[in-house]
């Protein structure tokens, strides 16, 4: 079995299901609700186990009732959670989350920067190491391990209040990052412009465009399966996770994004952020359908 190392923020979600954003002050009510574990690098962890992969977290949470929720769901699902720390006197992350009937989302995030303000106490050894920009001491710090190792290091490069980690870029094996990160609607610019930072097989997610990739100095595109759309909520976290552990198991980039594509494509027929991330046979079905 192979083994990744998820590394970054873990967030209790308030998930609110909502025919429409609201679109302006006042009050407004939600037809769902629900309180769950969320966050880039946890879900990602979540992927990999639910995948058939063995997943372990590394991230912080505060001594409080949600983080005991936190750290207790990511074992439910199986997660490895000792390398999981609890500063005292800090709130737990904690995130707003509106989704609409058609399946988009909206998000609000509070994170206490005391959670982040330097790298974990260690990381465990792993075929593959995944992280997110939202801990960027801890994102440079599993970089360097998997670099240090030999595996694979994948940045799941995002948007975050906080500065972009460039010795992380520079020092990850895999970057894939979403569009909306690098400050242009144009893929194929943004593409360019993230291979100008890194020397590391870079890719771009478009959401429902698919993603795109260099190989060689060209352009490679892949677009998503053709799915009903229910809740794209935790998609792009699906695909990292997903991606990840498919390096882990041998695959090469461009395989290896095939199949988180399809892995993604799976979680946004079903509802929920981490609920509806998919097994293994679910995407292993997708994927032979699709690209046979």
């Amino acid at each position: 079995m192979s083994s990744v190392c998820a590394v970054g923020l873990a967030v209790a979600d308030l998930v609110l299901g909502a025919d429409r954003l609201p679109t302006g002050p006042g009050k407004h009510f939600a037809r769902s609700g629900r309180l769950v574990g969320g966050g880039p690098a946890a879900n990602a962890a979540v992927t990999v186990a639910r995948l058939g992969g063995a997943a372990r977290f590394v991230g912080r949470v505060g001594d409080d009732p949600l983080g005991r929720l936190i750290i207790g769901d990511l074992i439910g699902e199986g997660v490895d959670t000792d390398g999981m720390e609890t500063v005292a006197g800090v709130g737990s992350p904690v995130s707003a989350v509106l989704v609409t009937a058609d399946g988009e989302r909206t998000i609000i995030n509070h994170t206490d920067a005391r959670l982040h303000d330097d790298p974990p106490d260690r990381l465990p050894a792993a075929d593959a190491y995944v992280a997110d920009v939202r801990w960027p001491a801890g994102a440079e710090a599993a970089m360097a391990a998997a670099r240090d190792r030999g595996v694979a290091g994948v940045l799941d490069l995002d948007r975050t209040d906080g500065r972009v980690p460039e010795t992380a870029i520079s020092a990850a094996s895999h970057v894939v990052a979403a569009i909306e990160a690098l400050g242009t609607k144009d893929p194929e610019r943004a593409l360019a412009e993230l291979a100008d930072r890194t020397a590391a097989w870079v890719a771009v997610t478009v959401g429902a465009d698919g993603a795109l990739w260099l190989d060689a100095g060209e352009v490679c595109r892949l677009a998503p399966p053709a799915v009903d759309v229910v809740d794209t909520l935790g998609a792009g976290d699906v695909f990292h996770g997903a991606f990840a552990l498919a390096l882990a198991e041998g695959r090469e980039a461009a395989a290896a994004a095939r199949f988180a594509t399809a892995a993604a494509a799976v979680k946004c027929t079903r509802p929920g952020g981490r609920a509806g991330i998919p097994t293994r046979a679910d995407v292993d079905e997708l994927e032979a359908r699709t690209w046979a």
